[in-house]
């Protein structure tokens, strides 16, 4: 941890920075895997809205 003390006396503490990455392009299987959940997401809120508007 890096600290350094002002002119006060006061400390003051950073955190240390993490290493950085760049993230990669996701795989096509992954690709199909969050369209199956965003497909199963949607299936989920539009149930949850028509059993809503039903009840109401």
């Amino acid at each position: 941890m890096y600290t350094t003390v002002n002119e006060d006396g006061i400390i003051n503490n950073y955190a240390s920075e993490p290493k950085m990455y760049y993230a990669e392009y996701p795989a096509i299987w992954e690709q199909r895997k969050y369209v199956l959940q965003a497909l199963f997401a949607t299936l989920i809120v539009t149930t949850i809205v028509l059993v809503g508007f039903t009840v109401s």
